[in-house]
């Protein structure tokens, strides 16, 4: 049988590459991968569907499955994945001292439904118990402006939402027009004028994991559902190859012989994450399994949230999230 071939827009991540690369081929399948930004992946695959396979936001996903749209299949393969204690920025000297003080505050966003932020606004309503309605928000590009949402919103009654097209967050906050920037990309005044409202973040995070069992999913792989429907085994045997991956790549890290990173202590490091996460530190996959548990009760938080705060138009289960085929596998 002639490979099938399929086009992947990724970043370049190291639990992926040995995929990217062919060192793990993705069986029947001839890969071709495009390297780009991460936000000109999510611009045009979710507005354009310029590709086969992608990379893509979960908030974004489970907006548009919310709607209806079925198009794209996403695959419980987590590239990116990340806590978001760091995306709180205020200006330097700002009488904001801590989280709970942003009641009632002007708060910058790249985009409501950006996958950090509807995590980070649970956490600000679920663990901190801010009543989000308190809070103005204010949408802009981080750095540029002109930035807009890249789906629709149905934001609940009481939120107050606008949009600054014209102007940066990065703008606004040095000059006073809001209060604080939720961002996962930092702005570029960071450091010169603009701090981290949570200095010791990662502390923490590992508190927030402690007592909430949440480990923040940022992106998923999606298929075009069309590719799915006339190739059914794709799902599975993509799955396999980037599980294989990421397999390879949490062996080098653990690596004590050579630096597979340019980091000191990377495989101290690596044991830490061990510690606090258990073995598969990244998992992938929702199954029985303890990470599949932990990745599970992440998205039913995630998809809650996302029907809370108006980002999708109703509440997602998470099995409906994922191509059938792939939410078991088989056993020897």
């Amino acid at each position: 049988m002639n490979p099938l071939p399929l086009t992947l827009a990724l970043g370049p991540y190291d639990q992926t590459r040995d995929v990217t690369d062919g060192t793990v081929p993705i069986e029947g399948v001839l890969l071709r991968t495009l390297n780009l930004p991460i936000e000109e992946i999510f611009y045009r695959f979710t507005l354009h569907r310029e590709w086969d396979m992608s990379e893509m936001s979960m908030g974004k996903y489970i907006a548009l499955r919310a709607q209806g749209d079925t198009s794209m299949t996403a695959l419980p393969v987590f590239v990116s994945r990340a806590f978001r204690h760091s995306m709180f920025y205020v200006k330097a000297g700002s009488p904001i001292q801590k989280p709970e003080h942003l009641a009632g505050k002007r708060i910058g966003v790249p985009e409501w439904a950006q996958t950090a932020g509807i995590y980070a606004r649970g956490y600000l309503s679920d663990y901190l118990g801010l009543d989000l309605r308190t809070i103005e928000w204010v949408q802009a590009g981080v750095n540029q402006p002109g930035r807009s949402e890249k789906v629709s919103l149905n934001l609940p009654q009481g939120i107050r939402y606008s949009s600054a097209p014209d102007k940066s967050l990065n703008q606004m906050l040095l000059a006073g027009e809001i209060d604080a920037i939720m961002s996962a990309r930092p702005p570029g005044a960071l450091d010169h004028g603009v701090v981290r409202l949570m200095p010791d973040y990662q502390a923490a995070e590992q508190q927030y994991f402690r007592d909430t069992q949440i480990y923040p999913i940022m992106h998923a792989l999606v298929i075009k559902t069309a590719v799915l429907d006339q190739h059914p085994w794709v799902a599975m045997n993509v799955y396999k190859a980037f599980v294989q991956a990421k397999a390879q790549s949490m062996a080098r890290l653990a690596d004590i012989t050579a630096s597979h990173a340019p980091m000191a202590w990377l495989a101290d490091y690596a044991s830490r994450m061990q510690q606090i996460f258990g073995d598969d530190y990244f998992p992938y996959g929702i199954g029985p399994q303890p990470g599949g548990q932990i990745n599970r009760s992440t998205l039913d938080a995630f998809c809650r949230y996302g029907a809370e705060q108006g980002v999708c138009q109703r509440r997602l289960t998470v099995d409906e999230l994922f191509a059938a085929n792939v939410l078991g596998s088989f056993k020897v």
